[in-house]
């Protein structure tokens, strides 16, 4: 099955906009597709990057094909396939969201579509349906509804928070956490804006060391409900220890200007996420 094309464009929006890479030196493994770029992590299996330029100009409606498989570009061991998700409730979780590189020409939507199905492009997700992973989808739902109804070029990027002690899972540690960026222009294209967010599903339990977690094959480790915040930046760079200078730069979110958000204990900078209205933009 072909997986390949150009990829995430840096100069989709007016101002270009780099992939964030790893700041350290890490080995990674470059995956082009239909609008998107997928940067893997070969030794955790999962991509430590990914960035999908989304024309709102242009959107298609394609019919998922729920078609997930394995990109032939890099071996089976470097990719947490089917075995991950079988028999539990884990959810296989897109990064690149399905329709967002999905427009153009129907020839390319399609193709478009059928490769954000690939396992580089996914990570286990809580399977249970809550408000807090409504609200996840319902702001990702956002950026592309602002896109397509002011016709708006804006680049997402996505990716789990790939830390040491994420409990380990039939032989692959299973991230907590994920992170996205969404960067668009403003002022006649003349500025860059962005802003940051977080996904959080660490249990809220003390007495559990997810660290020390060892699951069987039908019990995958606890995961706790969404929690979805919107985060500096600045923050997000901390975690994932990426090169994104440009879009702290750029970030909207200013700390202490949110009177109707819910800050969280751990993280009083961040801005937990109730609905929409708590969005800073």
């Amino acid at each position: 099955m072909a997986t390949s094309s150009d990829g995430y464009a840096a100069d989709f929006l007016p101002i270009d906009v780099a992939l964030p890479v790893p700041a350290a030196t890490k080995v990674v493994r470059e995956l082009t597709y239909t609008h998107f770029t997928v940067l893997l992590d070969p030794d955790r299996r999962f991509a430590v990057s990914t960035g999908v330029n989304i024309d709102g100009a242009s959107p298609l409606d394609i019919d998922r094909t729920d078609d997930w498989h394995l990109d032939p570009r890099v071996p089976a061991t470097e990719q947490a396939g089917e075995g991950i998700y079988r028999s539990n409730d884990l959810d296989r979780g897109h990064l690149v969201r399905r329709r967002d590189p999905v427009w153009g020409d129907r020839a390319t939507a399609a193709k478009a579509n059928e490769q954000t199905f690939v396992y580089t492009n996914a990570a286990p997700q809580a399977g249970d349906f809550n408000q807090g992973k409504e609200l996840w989808s319902g702001l990702e739902d956002f950026v592309l509804a602002y896109s397509r109804a002011y016709r708006q070029r804006i680049s997402v990027f996505t990716a789990p928070v790939l830390t040491a002690d994420d409990p380990p899972y039939r032989g692959i540690l299973i991230p907590r956490q994920f992170w996205k960026i969404a960067a668009w222009t403003t002022e006649n294209d003349s500025v860059l804006a962005a802003s940051g967010y977080v996904l959080d599903q660490t249990p809220q339990l003390d007495d559990i060391d997810l660290a020390g977690v060892r699951a069987t094959a039908g019990d995958p480790p606890p995961l706790g409900p969404y929690r979805t915040y919107q985060a500096p930046i600045s923050d997000i760079a901390g975690l994932t220890d990426l090169e994104l200078e440009q879009l702290v730069a750029a970030d909207r979110f200013a700390t202490g200007t949110a009177p109707h958000g819910i800050t969280d204990g751990d993280h009083p900078a961040w801005i937990r996420l109730r609905g929409r209205g708590d969005l800073i933009l």
